[in-house]
């Protein structure tokens, strides 16, 4: 059992590991985030909290949450809870419960549905199994946790490229089927998620996601139509969308070039013209430019971020451009030698999207 642990044990009893933290332990990944559940109510949990002799943060406390300090780290403790969403509405109706099952049962993936206390596992949805085939499954009905939250369709996404895990059939079915639900969510709750996938490893399966699931054509539409997008040109080998996953492949861990990298060519659509035998796209970088500017406002991205990303969509065909190089590689990478072609992994992630539908 961690210090952390230990020490929150100390201050009030009984206690619960619960959440992201539980499920990094389980892949014997440290946790970044420590989140506890108790059957105590906000009010013992303060007292309690100041009898340890330390101050508690209160700014969540008409939620049922309360912040203290341990080993020099933030971490929360909450009231057992449950949620009612009332029709249209996204904000619940709390009510405080004594038992972690019915705590654990309001969260949205099995992988994030299970608690410690102690040493010992509580797993009522069998999130340890789920974290071993490493699947991102609804807690209960996939329908019902998706409408409470039509956030969760977009985490589910960002799980998947974040942990490297395969969105579980039904669970997937219902993002398709409430993708549009993605509406009712603020942009700035986008966003966050979407930095998130973007800064993962395979984020390349995060978008795949996206895309196959529909959640693309609400979020960035100029995007969606990329998938299959025949370019009609001997200088790319791959539709645009995969040609668009090949260069954000390629480009380092930076929020901005990474967003630059997925909105590079979102112009090449609006100025395609036709040739007998192949189709050009002069100024897709100046309309692309333009584009990002709508796109980072209706986002609601900050002016720092427009300005930045836009100037690199203006000039990603210039040689100086941190762009180029992750650009030239995905148009044509059979001609990387003997490297493995980084094609090969989005095909192998359309063959398992395809199976899941």
């Amino acid at each position: 059992m961690h210090k952390i642990h230990e020490e929150v044990e100390k201050i009030i009893s009984p206690v619960y590991l619960v959440g992201g933290a539980v499920r990094d332990e389980l892949m014997g990944v440290e946790p970044k985030d420590y989140d506890f559940s108790t059957p105590h109510t906000p009010d013992e949990i303060e007292l309690k909290i100041r009898s340890a002799n330390r101050r508690p943060y209160l700014v969540g406390k008409r939620f049922g949450t309360i912040g203290v300090k341990v080993e020099g780290q933030m971490v929360e403790i909450t009231t057992f809870r449950n949620e009612k969403y009332r029709s249209g509405s996204r904000k619940p109706e709390v009510m405080f419960v004594k038992d972690i099952v019915a705590d654990l049962g309001r969260r949205d993936f099995t992988i994030n549905s299970a608690s410690k206390r102690g040493k010992k596992l509580i797993d009522p949805f069998n999130g340890k199994k789920d974290i071993e085939d490493q699947i991102i499954r609804c807690t209960g009905i996939a329908t019902s946790r998706f409408k409470e939250d039509p956030l969760r369709m977009l985490r589910a996404c960002r799980f998947a490229a974040q942990l490297g895990f395969k969105i579980e059939e039904r669970t997937f079915k219902s993002i398709q089927n409430l993708n549009y639900k993605i509406l009712d969510i603020s942009k700035e709750r986008w966003v966050m998620e979407l930095d998130k996938l973007l800064m993962t490893k395979d984020l390349v399966m995060g978008l795949s996601y996206m895309m196959d699931s529909g959640l693309l054509r609400y979020v960035i539409p100029e995007i969606a139509i990329q998938k299959n997008y025949d370019q009609n040109t001997p200088y790319h080998q791959f539709d645009l969308w995969t040609h668009t996953l090949l260069t954000i492949a390629e480009i380092p861990a930076d929020i901005n070039l990474r967003w630059s990298a997925l909105l590079h060519d979102v112009g090449k659509p609006f100025v395609r013209t036709d040739r007998l035998d192949r189709s050009n796209y002069v100024n897709h970088d100046l309309v692309g430019y333009e584009l990002v500017l709508k796109i980072g406002q209706y986002l609601r991205w900050s002016n720092d971020r427009i300005r930045i990303v836009s100037e690199l969509v203006k000039n990603h065909l210039s040689d100086d451009s941190p762009l180029k190089e992750a650009d030239k590689k995905a148009q044509n990478p059979k001609e990387e030698g003997d490297k493995i072609c980084a094609a090969q992994d989005v095909k192998n992630v359309d063959i398992l999207l395809n199976k899941e539908q």
